[in-house]
C-alpha cells in the first residue's frame, strides 16, 4: 500500500513518507489524500573542468577627439587691488652728535674783607660788620641810622662825634684805610691826619679821638 505524502511543494514534509492513517499534512495541513510520486532525479554529470579564465589585458583609454566646440572667451575685468608701500615698523634712531666735554668752570668764593676789631682803652671791644662803614656815636633824632661801629657809653664819649671817622676796605691796597670827618681830629700813632684824606690801618695802630688823648684804641685786622 502506498505512503501517505504531503504534496505542498513548499511544506518541509514535501513528497516524504507519512502515517498510513493520516488526513492532512502535520506540517502545513495540506489533505493527502492523492500520493504524489517522486519525481525520477537525471543522474549527475560529472563536471568537466573548464578551462582557466585567462586575465583580461587592460586597454589603453580610448581618447575621444577634441571638441568642435570651444568656449568663447570674453574679457572679463581686471580687479587690481592697489599696492600700498610696505609699512616700516622699525624704530629710526637719530645719531647722537658728540660734543666735547666742556671743563667745570672754578668759580673762586666771593672775596671777604678781614675783620676789623678796634679794642678800646678799658678793655670793651668794636667789630666793623661789612666792608666799611662809619665810627660814631648814636643820634638822638629819630629817623638817623647809628654808625657801624657805635661808641656810645664809652668814657668821655662826649669827644666822639656822629660820624667822627670813616673807615673802608681797599682791595688795591689790601688794608683798612681811615678817613677824618670829625671836627675834634684823630690822631694815627700820635700824628694827626688830614681831614678828607685816606690812612692806612695796620695791626697794631694806636688811634685817638681828640687832641687830649682822652679816647684810644688799638687796631687789629683778623
Amino acid at each position: 500500500m502506498p505512503a501517505n505524502r504531503c504534496p505542498n511543494p513548499s511544506c518541509e514534509y514535501f513528497n516524504r513518507a507519512l502515517p498510513n492513517n493520516a488526513k492532512v499534512c502535520p506540517w502545513c495541513s495540506t489533505p493527502v489524500g492523492n500520493v504524489v510520486s517522486s519525481t525520477p532525479q537525471p543522474p549527475i554529470q560529472p563536471q568537466q573542468s573548464q578551462p582557466p579564465i585567462q586575465p583580461q589585458q587592460s586597454q589603453p583609454p580610448i581618447q575621444q577627439p577634441p571638441s568642435q566646440y570651444q568656449r568663447p572667451v570674453t574679457d572679463q575685468p581686471n580687479y587690481q587691488v592697489p599696492q600700498q608701500a610696505p609699512v616700516d615698523y622699525s624704530t629710526v634712531y637719530q645719531p647722537r652728535v658728540a660734543y666735547p666735554q666742556t671743563p667745570p668752570q672754578y668759580t673762586p668764593p666771593p672775596q671777604r674783607a678781614p675783620v676789623l676789631k678796634l679794642i678800646h682803652s678799658s678793655g670793651r671791644e668794636f667789630h666793623l660788620v661789612g666792608e666799611g662803614g662809619y665810627i660814631g656815636r648814636r643820634s638822638q633824632s629819630p629817623g638817623i641810622a647809628p654808625p657801624e661801629i657805635d661808641l656810645t657809653g664809652i668814657p668821655n664819649e662826649g669827644i666822639v662825634s656822629r660820624r667822627h671817622a670813616r673807615v673802608d676796605w681797599d682791595w688795591s691796597q689790601n688794608a683798612y684805610m681811615i678817613v677824618d670827618m670829625s671836627t675834634n681830629g684823630i690822631y694815627l700813632n700820635n700824628n694827626i691826619l688830614t681831614p678828607g684824606m685816606q690812612y692806612r690801618l695796620l695791626n697794631g695802630d694806636t688811634v685817638k679821638f681828640g687832641q687830649d688823648s682822652l679816647v684810644n684804641f688799638t687796631v687789629y685786622v683778623m
